[in-house]
């Protein structure tokens, strides 16, 4: 990576696309503890690996990546009570959204950049500084080989954060930023550029550091990177994440550094392989999906203390919550602030009912007679656990369903398979678990069934994964139904919490009267 030529650049990205890490998955046994503490514990802790060549495509690496997450969030999970009071054995555990895992979906699911017709909102710390927006990258006045590298990336015209994100990032003298805009909106486009930008590669010293929350995100940022460099050889990357070690003694000649924050402070703090007082660019990514890991606030902190003063400071968030933006204004001294509103999910166009059944057998009957009788584009069942989703898709397969199941159990590669026959209409019904309540538009998607309601660690409701499940239906204007399958005391508790916090009524259902059932459907 010390090498100037062209081809370690192309080493670089060979690197990002066909990295050999099966052997890591194989030696790390990690566990929540030991993936919150990364970085805290010494190098010479970490598991290390030989990088082999391998005909692999980027896939793989997020394929190996994500069985050591799914291994590391549910290895050490505890039996939770399941939705009769009953507590779910080791087999039958209650799935939780991982923000990691839905992040690392989104950055490789989407195709292209989302059209979004919302407002962008800016805030000035400084209303001396001038903002500017440009409506091509031509505009931006960008070095050649770095406009030929956007163009090859097929960007063709700037993304709407981009358009006011970047003449600021790009501006002299630099200007600290916060923005905060959802995954597929060019955010990460636009830091990446800014980072190439303002690197001087007659200096051989590390000038740019970029943190991300997890190995798997940091990948990603690094392909990114790596692409629109392209035409850069000259500009020198490298990693920072498990398996990737120096030497003791060594100093660093790379120019951009992408790494999760416990290398970082690593290399940086306790080994000194390059002088954190002459980084000239801070990018913190992800920052809702950071503070969300134990430890990585701290370690951020840490290696932000060390920065110079005069060093640009990017912050960047799919969600802009109390808790994130209190980080920021920490880490990021007067910033501009760019906002894009989230599509709110609202209730408003989503009919909500309720059907009672005594077990899940009459759940599983509900749902026959609801299918036979509305005309279904497509529909999502959310199930609490792996177990009762395997069974349900194992039922309805045998009726002559076209059923897809989607659940932790899958890797990032399998997930993205179901989704993609989802999406293209291969299979009309998707039952899944939490791992897929929040973030995934299917337009087709009609119906929303909660087969278990959603309920909090305490087991009491869980009304935001509610919203966020229901609001898989009713998307882009469009009208929709969800229906909540309730089979005991609790569950019907649960269910008027949900009214009771929404202050929408949620209609009893007969799913045995096939003209109550046409009447929602029409």
């Amino acid at each position: 990576m010390a090498s100037t030529s062209p081809t370690a650049l192309d080493n670089w990205v060979k690197k990002a696309e066909d990295q050999e890490i099966s052997s890591l998955v194989n030696e790390l046994n990690l566990s929540k503890d030991t993936e919150a503490k990364e970085g805290v514990a010494a190098s010479s802790d970490a598991a290390a690996t030989t990088d082999k060549p391998a005909a692999e495509d980027s896939a793989r690496v997020a394929t190996a990546a994500a069985d050591a997450v799914e291994k590391a969030t549910t290895s050490d999970a505890k039996p939770e009570p399941s939705e009769n009071g009953e507590t779910a054995s080791s087999t039958d555990e209650a799935e939780t959204f991982n923000p990691a895992d839905a992040s690392l979906l989104m950055k490789i699911i989407r195709k292209g950049l989302v059209e979004s017709k919302l407002d962008l909102e800016v805030q000035r710390k400084d209303p001396s500084s001038p903002l500017y927006s440009v409506k091509t990258f031509e505009a931006l006045h960008l070095k050649p080989e770095l406009l030929q590298g956007v163009y090859a990336m097929g960007f063709n015209a700037p993304s709407k954060i981009q358009e006011t994100a970047l003449p600021t990032l790009l501006a002299d003298p630099p200007q600290n930023m916060i923005a905060q805009s959802q995954s597929g909106t060019g955010k990460t486009a636009a830091f990446v550029l800014a980072m190439l930008s303002r690197v001087n590669p007659l200096k051989n010293y590390p000038q740019v550091i970029c943190l991300s929350p997890t190995y798997e995100l940091a990948i990603q940022t690094g392909e990114v990177a790596a692409k629109m460099a392209k035409f850069c050889p000259e500009i020198k990357l490298r990693y920072a994440v498990r398996g990737e070690e120096i030497a003791k003694g060594a100093k660093l000649i790379d120019h951009i550094i992408i790494g999760t924050p416990g290398k970082l402070m690593d290399w940086g703090i306790k080994f000194r392989a390059f002088d954190l007082k002459k980084i000239s660019v801070f990018v913190l990514d992800e920052a809702d999906v950071m503070i969300a890991t134990q430890g990585h606030q701290d370690q951020c902190i840490r290696i932000h203390k060390q920065l110079s003063p005069s060093c640009q400071m990017m912050f960047f968030s799919a969600t802009y919550e109390r808790e994130v933006m209190e980080f920021a204004e920490y880490i990021v001294p007067n910033p501009i602030v760019i906002r894009l509103a989230r599509e709110q999910e609202s209730l408003d166009n989503i009919k909500q009912y309720y059907v009672k059944c005594r077990n899940q057998d009459e759940k599983y009957q509900a749902i026959s007679n609801i299918y036979g009788v509305i005309t279904v584009g497509q529909a999502i069942i959310f199930c609490h656990t792996r177990k009762t989703a395997s069974w349900l898709s194992g039922k309805m397969s045998a009726d002559g369903h076209s059923v897809a199941v989607l659940s932790g159990d899958l890797t990032v590669e399998q997930r993205l398979a179901v989704l993609d026959r989802f999406r293209a209409g291969l299979e009309k019904v998707l039952i899944t678990t939490n791992v897929l309540s929040r973030g995934i538009d299917v337009e087709q998607v009609t119906i929303v069934v909660n087969f278990d309601l959603p309920m909090d660690q305490q087991g009491r409701a869980d009304c935001e994964t509610y919203l966020h499940r229901i609001g898989r239906t009713g998307r882009f204007g469009k009208n929709g139904i969800a229906i909540n399958l309730v089979d005991s005391d609790r569950s019907m508790q649960l269910c008027r919490s949900i009214e009771t916090h929404f202050k929408k009524r949620i209609q009893l259902l007969d799913a045995e009267n096939s003209d109550e059932i046409e009447k929602i459907g029409s």
